[in-house]
């Protein structure tokens, strides 16, 4: 078990979960979050100042997955959020210890479908 986690641009989220449907990848998390990487943030000109903010608006998706769906959930993430441009996101896979599913008990593999 593995947990796939996607720090991504949030115009893009929606190629994403398109591309994450198609795959047939249905249980995911989505949360609005803030960071910065490369880019190092943007300069916007407020009531005359200059104001830095580095840190942008991101995306962050979270899917676990059986050992046999995290190549296919990577390739649907890459193909959904890739603009060859700075900026484009972060993919993370982690080792998933354990995972219960609260309604029937279930443990392992089973309580993630």
């Amino acid at each position: 078990m593995k947990l796939v986690i996607a720090i991504l641009q949030p115009h893009k989220l929606e190629d994403v979960l398109k591309e994450l449907d198609g795959g047939e990848i249905h249980l995911k998390t989505v949360s609005n979050v803030l960071g910065c990487g490369r880019q190092k943030g943007r300069t916007e000109i407020y009531r005359g100042r200059k104001e830095v903010g580095n840190l942008l608006k991101k995306v962050r998706l979270e899917i676990a997955v059986n050992e046999d769906f995290v190549d296919p959930t990577i390739a649907a993430i890459m193909r959904g959020a890739k603009s060859g441009k700075i900026g484009d996101g972060k993919i993370f896979v982690i080792d998933l210890a354990q995972c219960v599913r609260i309604r029937t008990g279930e443990k392992g593999p089973e309580a993630i479908g």
